[in-house]
């Protein structure tokens, strides 16, 4: 079992929804996983189970009242919310031949203890890379995100990313010196970025 050790942000349901589905496709093997089981009916049931199991944390809803929400049968639901994550991940190491309501619900659930524990969405932050390359941003930002990409976060100790990041400057200063300054934990990627940038300034 699981221990969570820092909250989700206190942000919308559709929000934490999406980031649970696609935490859910990267735990899968991405979004080209997806189409190399050739069943892409699975989308909508992983969609479903995602809005679930955080409807039933974060707004404690019943049972009956998330298939309402959801335009589900209650039979549906609780064969999601009673999946089993472990017994689910053991299948998904396996030949994958079939995302049912019971496999999509204990890989929401797989997700959405990841993202509470702390674990960044590596899609993401490949997907910020590229739009930071895109409008031309700073060469350190993009190098940044390369380098930390398949980090867990949040991050607590400076030197975990002194490791991966030394040797990159930051508007002319040392990355090393910059992150010994910034205030700790850092929650994610674009946190991080905003931190160095505005020790870089200060």
């Amino acid at each position: 079992m699981k221990v969570i050790t820092a909250p989700v942000e206190d942000v919308s349901v559709d929000e934490l929804a999406f980031k649970v589905f696609i935490k859910a496709i990267e735990i899968l093997g991405g979004p080209r996983r997806l189409v190399e089981y050739r069943n892409l009916t699975w989308v909508p049931s992983l969609m479903a189970a995602s809005y679930a199991v955080v409807l039933r944390d974060k707004k404690m809803m019943t049972v009956e009242e998330i298939a309402r929400f959801l335009g589900l049968s209650t039979s549906t639901v609780k064969r999601m919310l009673s999946a089993d994550p472990e017994a689910v991940m053991k299948k998904i190491k396996g030949e994958l031949k079939d995302l049912d309501e019971h496999v999509a619900g204990g890989l929401a659930k797989e997700a959405w203890n990841r993202l509470k524990a702390g674990e960044d969405i590596n899609i993401a932050i490949e997907s910020m890379r590229m739009t930071l390359e895109a409008i031309d941003s700073p060469p350190w930002a993009v190098l940044v995100l390369k380098r930390i990409k398949g980090m867990d976060f949040p991050v607590t100790d400076p030197s975990v990313l002194e490791e991966r990041l030394r040797g990159i400057e930051v508007e002319g200063k040392p990355v090393e010196e910059l992150l010994r300054k910034i205030e700790y934990p850092i929650r994610s990627p674009a946190e991080l970025l905003k931190k160095l940038k505005r020790a870089a300034q200060s």
